[in-house]
Formats: structure tokens, C-alpha cells, sequence
């Protein structure tokens, strides 16, 4: 099996698994046609001889090395999405056609490299979570990062919202309904207890943990 559609099954049986999925049928109706032409129950059989995937009746789930595996695809699709989302503003199609090239060329260490840069986002611009790396674990900063979270900037420092990562759908409305939304120009004027931000005219104290959930890019 190409490695191209081996990665692509694994992505599928890791993405369908968040949406509460495990079925073989459903992996297999879900799987990208054009990354993974002509698949079928042998691909799982064949991945299944790999030590990638196991079965249970009509159910499949990853090993611990088809886990690794396909955490590692979905990374760097999830990144590719932020990229070319935040920093290079392509359209969603765009932005999920070139996202679906990138995670199959990667190298681990550009990988880490565009995690850094963007400063170790936790979610995609879809809201799903980015499997973490080593430079997030230990929070490397060998490159100086294009993005980072709203309380690292220096205080006194500006910086443009480029997404918003909460962990509740109603916090993205009340940011949105006090004005913080990407595109959005800040001002970093308080850490604690607060986190006091001003936008134009206005000054806003958050609480830390919603505050913790906006990213910017650092602006002169």
C-alpha cells in the first residue's frame, strides 16, 4: 500500500473516531477518494497485518503505533489549515485542498518548525484539537513565533487577533459581541487579576482563562 492512502485510512479511523464512529463502513464511506483510491476492507486487512489497526467485529481501532501515526497525519493537516488560514488568508477551500498536500510531506522538523511560528495553536480553525508535538511539550522557542497567546505579549505591546481557540462555542460569541474577533488590533495594558486589553476607544477586562484563549501576531 502507498504510503499516501495508508496515511489517509489512519487520518479517517483517527477523525472519525472524534465524531463518536468506529464502524469500518464509516471509515471507509469517509476516506478521501483522491487519497485513497479504490480502498476497501482489504486496505484495513493489510493495515491490520502492519500492526496499525485492530478489529472487533465490525468496529476498528488504532494500535498504539497506527495511533502515533495517524496523530501525526492529522497534526500537520491541522497545522497546514492555520497556516494558510491566519497567515496566508487562502479561502477555506484553498485552505483544506493545500492542507490535504502538506500533511503528506511534512518532516517532523518543519512540522515542529510551523508549530512554533504559530505559536503551538491548540485547535484548527474548524475548532478541533491539534495533536501536540515535542516543541509543544517543551514549549521551544528556537524560532521566534509569528503568533502567541495574548498574555506572552510584552506589556504595553499591540498585536492583531489572528483566532480565537476557546473552549466553550458561547465564549467565541461573547468575544465576538465585545468587539474581539480576528483581524481585531489589541493593546496589552494589564496581566493580572485581570487581563486588561484596550480596542480603539475601548478597554476590556477579561478573565485569564478567556483571555487564554486568544492568539495574536505581534504588531510595531
Amino acid at each position: 500500500m502507498k504510503i499516501r492512502k495508508l496515511e489517509e485510512l489512519l487520518e479517517t479511523v483517527f477523525t472519525e473516531r472524534e465524531q463518536g464512529r468506529d464502524q469500518v463502513e464509516s471509515v471507509l464511506a469517509h476516506a478521501f477518494e483522491g487519497h485513497a483510491p479504490d480502498k476497501g476492507p482489504e486496505d484495513f486487512r493489510e493495515l491490520a497485518s502492519l500492526g496499525l489497526v485492530q478489529f472487533d467485529g465490525a468496529r476498528i481501532a488504532l494500535t498504539p503505533e497506527g495511533e502515533q501515526r495517524a496523530s501525526e497525519v492529522v497534526r500537520r493537516h491541522r497545522l497546514a489549515e492555520r497556516l494558510f488560514t491566519d497567515l496566508l488568508a487562502l479561502d477555506e477551500t484553498q485552505t483544506e485542498q493545500q492542507a490535504c498536500e502538506v500533511e503528506h510531506v511534512l518532516s517532523a522538523e518543519a512540522t515542529d518548525s510551523v508549530c512554533t511560528l504559530l505559536g503551538h495553536p491548540p485547535s484548527c480553525p474548524h475548532g478541533k484539537p491539534i495533536p501536540a508535538g515535542p516543541c509543544c511539550a517543551a514549549f521551544s522557542r528556537t524560532v521566534k513565533p509569528l503568533v502567541t497567546a495574548l498574555a506572552a505579549l510584552p506589556l504595553g505591546s499591540r498585536g492583531r487577533i489572528a483566532f480565537l481557540a476557546p473552549r466553550w462555542a458561547e465564549r467565541m460569541d461573547r468575544l465576538a459581541s465585545l468587539g474581539v474577533m480576528p483581524g481585531t488590533i489589541v493593546r496589552l495594558k494589564q496581566r493580572a487579576p485581570s487581563v486588561v486589553i484596550e480596542s480603539g476607544e475601548t478597554t476590556l477586562a477579561l478573565d485569564p482563562e478567556i483571555a487564554a484563549a486568544i492568539y495574536v501576531k505581534p504588531v510595531a
